[in-house]
């Protein structure tokens, strides 16, 4: 109870804390490692005032590697897991426009360079696609949630949404599936209080090439990144 305690007491101005030294940077001169700085702190002590065990298997990548990265979501802890697990990597998040119009912290967001989509209106998330290809082809690792939202079901991935897939082929990096299990028991959706005892693991798959798919193709790319990212966190849940 002691850490769930001092976890509420300390999200807040730490979030806020984070997201000001965020936004004092000038976006004009900062290299990509200071732009990743304040995120992956953020993460990393967000894990550590709720006193989460994270168990990360990223062998099957190349640590100095350049991936469009894919994990499945179930919880609002996957954002300082994901964080935390990637810190080798300039990674950027690929999330729904609301996020980005919090204050202080949406701004933050936009600031390091994370990916704004508007689900709502094709041509603006179009346009956020061409720019997520620029930043791609910049140095970013874009992080794709090809679910589209957070999977309250445990036994099974939700279908994934195929705006992802153009993505990750518009960019033409290799694919780095990862999945995660345990944060669905950690916090689940819809609830405010977590269990700081539930173990998390999250391993990487080995990376996919893209250049076996054209654009005509997206729909088979779905199929066959649910199939196999399914099939794994199958087996890591019945583990």
């Amino acid at each position: 109870m002691f850490r769930i305690l001092r976890f509420f007491i300390m999200l807040v101005p730490a979030t806020i804390y984070y997201s000001i030294r965020q936004l004092l940077l000038n976006q004009e001169t900062a290299t990509l490692d200071e732009k990743d700085h304040f995120g992956k702190k953020y993460g990393r002590m967000m894990l550590r005032l709720a006193g989460i065990k994270v168990e990360v298997d990223l062998s099957a990548l190349d640590p100095k590697g350049h991936y469009v990265f894919m994990c499945n979501h179930q919880s609002l802890f996957d954002i300082p897991i994901l964080f935390d697990a990637l810190w080798d990597y300039h990674m950027r998040f690929v999330a729904k426009e609301s996020l980005f119009r919090i204050p202080i912290y949406g701004k933050a967001l936009g600031n390091a360079g994370h990916i704004s989509i508007n689900r709502e209106n094709r041509r603006a998330a179009m346009k956020s696609l061409d720019e997520a290809v620029a930043s791609a082809q910049g140095g970013i690792s874009p992080l794709i949630f090809p679910e589209g939202t957070r999977n309250p079901h445990l036994d099974k991935l939700l279908d994934f949404k195929v705006g992802g897939m153009v993505l990750a082929l518009k960019c033409g990096l290799p694919v780095a599936p990862l999945v995660m299990e345990g944060t669905g028991k950690l916090l689940p959706k819809k609830s405010l209080f977590f269990n700081p005892d539930q173990l998390v693991r999250l391993r990487a798959l080995p990376p996919v090439d893209p250049s076996a798919y054209t654009m005509k193709d997206r729909e088979r790319f779905k199929d066959d990144m649910y199939a196999l990212m399914n099939v794994a966190y199958q087996e890591m849940a019945r583990s």
